[in-house]
């Protein structure tokens, strides 16, 4: 058992520490806004005043949060991690941030003695509550494996990346690939539909062909009459977060990211066709109007 902080209690932390928590690990919790921790707390979850708080008892530090701004906030700031952290325990920041940003708090923990890494996820709350969700680190090789227990009680697979930020740099690119198959499988089933072919006739064709996939799974069959889900598991600004961070790396390492700037394009159009605030599988649904089918 371990003595583990978790900051972040959102959609991905509402089902990541329940697994820490059912594999006996002591789980103490922190949000930035409050009101999210009474299922937790039910679990057995312990609450913290800071993050700064929370470290200072905790073996493992975990963080998951929207922004780069929130990460160096919750990391460095005045009540941060980095001032009650012991020397011995790890840090791990679980966000989809700039890998630049990553590193900035690395140096700054190694430069207090700490130690940080990146470890983000990949996986929706779905494939983590089913134990197949997979993460990576970024940082010191030699962390590496004190972590990697502890990594896999909350997903399948845990692999090491890199040095630090590499770890962030891999997930962006998973991220693209994802958002780039989903707006595909849209733009496909629009396609067919539009030629005649039944939606769900088509949806079942795709998920059992060589072209079907995890993601495609669980998330093509929302497009079927009355399956969105009320709740999204990520709605169209959420992953249109990611895929400008995507781009960015694009412009910064001056690499050409064309399918994922009309991805991009098609989140866009979700957005002004006031569809933004669903699950953005569905682009589908944009792709029917702009042939012109409005069922």
């Amino acid at each position: 058992m371990a003595h583990i902080g978790f900051l972040g209690l959102g959609d991905m932390g509402q089902v990541i520490i329940p697994r820490l928590i059912a594999a006996g690990h002591e789980v103490t919790g922190w949000n930035r806004s409050p009101g999210k921790d009474q299922d937790l707390k039910a679990l057995g979850m312990k609450v913290g005043e800071n993050p700064a708080s929370v470290a200072r008892n905790s073996d493992f530090v975990f963080s998951i949060v929207t922004n780069s701004a929130a990460v160096k906030e919750i990391a460095l700031g005045t009540d941060g991690v980095i001032h009650g952290i012991s020397n011995e325990a790890i840090y791990l920041d679980m966000s989809t941030i700039e890998p630049e940003v990553s590193r900035e708090v690395h140096s700054a923990f190694k430069s207090a003695g700490k130690t940080m890494v990146d470890a983000p996820i990949s996986g929706s709350p779905v494939t983590i509550e089913q134990g197949k969700a997979s993460l990576m680190v970024g940082g010191d090789e030699d962390v590496f494996p004190r972590i990697e227990k502890v990594l896999l009680d909350i997903g399948a697979k845990a692999t090491y990346i890199g040095t630090s930020g590499l770890a962030t740099q891999a997930k962006l690119s998973i991220n693209s690939l994802l958002m780039i198959e989903v707006i595909a499988f849209g733009e496909a089933v629009a396609l067919a539909e539009k030629g005649g072919v039944n939606r769900k006739v088509m949806v079942n064709a795709i998920l059992n062909s060589v072209a079907a996939s995890p993601v495609l799974g669980y998330r093509g069959p929302f497009i079927l009459e009355g399956k969105m889900p009320a709740k999204p598991l990520a709605d169209v600004a959420v992953q249109q977060k990611d895929m400008t961070l995507v781009l960015e790396q694009g412009r910064r390492l001056s690499m050409a990211l064309p399918i994922a700037s009309s991805a991009n394009d098609i989140m866009n159009i979700c957005r002004g066709m006031g569809l933004g605030h669903q699950d953005f599988v569905v682009a589908h649904k944009a792709y029917l109007r702009m042939g012109g089918i409005t069922s």
